[in-house]
């Protein structure tokens, strides 16, 4: 039996209140619609079809081509959306698995358990539904004396009675396909001139067949989003699944309401995450590092052993064991080598410091590559820009630049060498050698005893 999805995506999500499509609004990291397709990836037989509308160019730029797709030009309700999917899948499917794209919280293993569900039901139409008491816009599960499910009902359309069920439908189904497909077309329209899917549960009781609905055992898999009220609290729920999952793998979240982990981050055991600490986009963390707090991490590599305080990096690369904060700046580019210390208000970008390098407090490097065991005192600054191009700042091995230190790009300071204080260094420095002034100008050779 061939399985194919179907998760719609047309609708223009008119309370979001945005120019972007509702299904690409972020949560945890990713859009929306990643997480409808992450969900059933695993359980078709085929690339899964996203039926699009509004947006529908920058949905399809955004998903590519992991999935194909159907184009709703008018919004006419579920049942229609779904009726777009039919030329693509008609003869291509057994059984069809229909959720929706704003429903990012419905796990992978629920679908699983409503694929089974469906198997052993002998109907074809299996649904979801949760128990709980906030109705969240949802259609009513209607049930006989016995128990068995006989219609869903859109909540706009509910009498008082009706209103008063707390069993919802969740909105995703599975159906035999060749069913579904002529099933679509005895939807009656609705009061608002839509073609509600949820009809298609009476249709089936009419024709004699039993429906089996799933109850979820968690509820927080139904929040649907229509809202950015929903939004937020659905990136709440998906803050502490993430934040649980590393737990359970062997990493520390000290406060994990106060912790904000993305879903593609990596982080390695006994690794130690403070309080307001956000970890964002490809970031991936070493082992025995303590991060946090008031840390943000975007698209960054750090490795075992780093302890990083109050600090921003972005689209930056730490070594084992360097120390950084508080309040340290990390831009694009930056590569802090082995055992790197940066101290409070240091600022890096497209440089490389290596190995054993301190930079203490109050500085800028920027465009410059760095040797091993320098140390750049208070106040330097690498002046890479000229007012035209940026330009680099290369130091050699175990150099000691002194506070308050300009180095005025292109220039080259050699192994071993000293700047003075103050010092304005606008022409390369000779190795073992001591500058000093502005400009700054060759004082002596240095000799080995010299500390």
């Amino acid at each position: 039996m061939t399985l194919a999805s179907i998760i719609l995506a047309a609708g223009a999500g008119t309370r979001m209140r945005s120019k972007l499509p509702k299904v690409l609004h972020p949560l945890a990291g990713k859009p929306l619609i990643w997480f409808a397709l992450n969900a059933v990836l695993g359980l078709v037989d085929q690339p899964p079809l996203i039926v699009v509308g509004h947006g529908a160019d920058v949905v399809k730029a955004v998903v590519g081509d992991v999935a194909t797709f159907a184009f709703q030009a008018e919004q006419l309700g579920t049942g229609h959306a779904v009726m777009m999917a039919q030329p693509f899948l008609e003869a291509k499917a057994d059984r069809l698995l229909v959720t929706f794209a704003d429903m990012p919280l419905l796990r992978e293993d629920s679908l699983k358990q409503l694929i089974d569900l469906h198997a052993a039901s002998h109907s074809p139409v299996t649904m979801t539904s949760f128990i709980g008491e906030e109705a969240r816009g949802f259609g009513r599960v209607i049930r006989d004396e016995k128990g068995h499910v006989v219609a869903i009902v859109e909540q706009a359309d509910a009498t008082p009675e009706q209103l008063a069920i707390c069993e919802y439908n969740v909105s995703a189904y599975c159906f035999d396909a060749q069913w579904l497909w002529s099933a679509l077309a005895k939807i009656p329209v609705s009061p608002k001139g839509e073609y509600y899917l949820t009809d298609v549960v009476g249709l089936a009781v009419a024709e004699g067949f039993p429906v089996e609905a799933l109850v979820l055992d968690d509820p927080d898999e139904a929040i649907g989003l229509n809202n950015r009220l929903h939004l937020a609290e659905a990136e709440k729920v998906m803050r502490k699944r993430i934040n649980e999952a590393w737990m359970l793998a062997g990493v520390t979240v000290l406060d994990p309401e106060r912790t904000y982990i993305e879903v593609g981050v990596q982080i390695g055991v006994d690794t130690v995450i403070l309080p307001n600490t956000y970890l964002r986009g490809e970031t991936v963390i070493g082992e025995d590092c303590q991060i946090g707090p008031d840390t943000t991490i975007i698209d960054s590599k750090v490795g075992n052993h780093a302890h990083l305080l109050s600090s921003v990096l972005e689209q930056a690369e730490v070594h084992d064991h360097v120390t950084l904060g508080p309040y340290c700046h990390l831009r694009k580019g930056a590569i802090l080598d082995e055992g790197v210390h940066l101290g409070n208000f240091g600022e890096v970008k497209q440089a490389y410091l290596g190995p054993g390098t301190k930079v203490g407090h109050f500085s800028y490097i920027g465009d410059a590559k760095i040797g091993k065991n320098v140390n750049i005192g208070a106040g330097t600054v690498t002046c890479n820009f000229d007012g035209a191009n940026k330009n680099l700042t290369e130091i050699g091995d175990e150099v000691f630049i002194g506070s308050d230190t300009m180095l005025v790009a292109p220039v080259k300071i050699g192994a071993r060498s000293i700047t003075g204080a103050g010092s304005v260094v606008t022409h390369d420095v000779p190795e073992d050698t001591l500058v000093m002034g502005v400009p700054a100008k060759v004082v002596r050779k240095l000799e080995k005893s010299d500390p």
